[in-house]
């Protein structure tokens, strides 16, 4: 009953900038961390930004000063920004949350779809 669903991705030339949004819906108590994950083709996937509850950030190094992670509570919407966008940068995104949606009980981490942000030269 959690769903994520991003919005945002797109194709963009070096040097700009693109804003990916995630919003979730569904049965919720509280949502702890929430993030942003990228897989380029033939890789791992691989951690881009993570953001808990109190706001504490955490940025994969190769796109620190560049991205920003935020949130907004009252929507259940995670966002990043991305700006500078390098080639390197082509993957596609994915949106996690860590959701509880009983009263008590362990988080469970859940996972949009997927979005593509594709960066030429």
């Amino acid at each position: 009953q959690v769903h994520l669903v991003e919005s945002g991705g797109g194709l963009v030339q070096a040097g700009g900038s693109l804003r990916l949004s995630c919003a979730v819906s569904g049965t919720i108590r509280s949502i702890n961390a929430m993030g942003w994950y990228r897989q380029a083709p033939g890789k791992q996937r691989e951690l881009v930004a993570t953001i808990n509850s109190g706001g504490t950030t955490n940025y994969q190094g190769s796109v620190k000063g560049r991205f920003t992670i935020s949130r907004d509570s009252a929507k259940n919407t995670v966002y990043l920004q991305m700006n500078s966008l390098k080639p390197e940068d082509t993957a596609v995104y994915y949106c996690n949350a860590e959701v509880r949606n009983r009263l008590w009980g362990p988080y469970s981490n859940y996972w949009g779809q997927g979005t593509q942000v594709t960066v030429s030269s």
